[in-house]
């Protein structure tokens, strides 16, 4: 089955409903001369809202339909009827949606929590009928006040997934493999670089419940799985480093090294370019807390490989995790491992 095409992009155009007209109008009753003016007032129009869906995880609808207009209020009516209003356009986005204005590319809102709304288009007032215009040296006006025009408005939104944790590393390191074990995502995985072309998601379980039967679900956590970076994708080699604004939002980064006989780049310099690249994107990014996952230890004739890298990260105070390897247990111990890490990296932030 072909999966839907990720855009974590898009620009639309959002106008609010113009008001509806006041009206002209004069009472016209038996036995009653002279009724006196009664022309009602036009309708509001509509606006138009952003709204956080935690159903959806890409802006592809706003790929082609990218002009938005609300419904414009209805003119008022003889005997004081007041012109129906133009209903409210609500339009969904993911959650992790930065609003931002067209014109000044100010940020408008930055929709983190589900249901969370934004008001992006004014809907225009209505006009006033000439019953607003009586006075008692003017007991028959014929003025009355058209409605004002729906504010328009260019909008640019941006998309930053929200995960606690995020892979990332050199192509074909082992990031798809890792999050398709540790949790229900099906990414696309084969013998080949830049299998992966858009971030993937998955919910992974540390404390190894499954919800089901009555059983307790556990602690849970969210990993996003990034396409591979190589040396030069601050300038545009490969895919570029776009995808890492995903991880903008992550507590914990984990860092996958291929450390196989096979592997093209060495892995302590492998280590040194990917750090490269993410500092060129965000010095945010080089101070989040790291696990580094050595992967392929099957295809590994000998502890070489990452006892340079255990050096360098002992020096940083870290340490390099053999755990993920082709005996099948390696998985559920990175997994608990991330969990500890990403809930003890959210309880730091919170606490500041």
């Amino acid at each position: 089955m072909k999966s839907a095409v990720f855009v974590d992009e898009a620009k639309i155009l959002v106008r609010g409903g113009d008001g509806g007209n006041g009206c002209v109008a004069f009472r016209r009753e038996k036995y009653v001369p002279r009724g006196g003016p009664s022309g009602g007032d036009g309708g509001h129009g509509g606006s138009i809202y952003l709204e956080a869906n935690p159903n959806d995880n890409t802006l592809l609808r706003y790929r082609y339909n990218r002009e938005f207009r609300a419904d414009r209020g209805r003119h008022g009516e003889g005997s004081n009827c007041t012109g129906v209003s133009g209903e409210d356009m609500i339009l969904k986005v993911p959650v992790g949606t930065l609003v931002f204005d067209g014109q000044s590319d100010e940020l408008m809102a930055d929709l983190k929590k589900p249901g969370q709304r934004i008001l992006v288009a004014h809907g225009g007032k209505g006009g006033r009928g000439n019953q607003h215009f009586a006075k008692p040296w003017h007991q028959a006006p014929r003025e009355k006040e058209d409605g004002e025009p729906g504010e328009e408005r260019q909008v640019r939104l941006e998309l930053k997934l929200l995960a606690d944790v995020g892979l990332v590393g050199f192509p074909n390191a082992g990031k798809s493999t890792l999050i398709s074990v540790i949790s229900a995502a099906r990414p696309k995985i084969a013998n080949y670089p830049f299998t992966t072309l858009e971030p993937n998601l998955g919910v992974v379980n540390a404390d190894g419940g499954t919800g089901g039967r009555g059983t307790e679900l556990g602690r849970t956590f969210v990993v996003a799985d990034l396409p591979g970076l190589i040396e030069g994708a601050s300038e545009g080699a490969g895919l570029g480093i776009r995808f890492l604004r995903h991880v903008e939002r992550t507590r914990l980064l984990v860092h996958l090294i291929d450390t196989s006989d096979t592997a093209e780049t060495d892995p302590l310099k492998a280590f040194e370019i990917i750090e490269g690249e993410l500092r060129a994107f965000s010095e945010a990014l080089t101070e989040k807390p790291m696990i580094v996952v050595a992967t392929k230890l099957d295809a590994t004739t000998g502890p070489e490989e990452t006892r340079g890298i255990d050096g360098l990260l002992r020096r940083n105070g870290a340490g390099v995790s053999r755990d993920f390897g082709g005996n099948g247990r390696g998985p559920e111990g990175v997994a608990a491992r991330h969990g500890r890490r990403a809930r003890s990296a959210s309880e730091a932030r919170d606490s500041r």
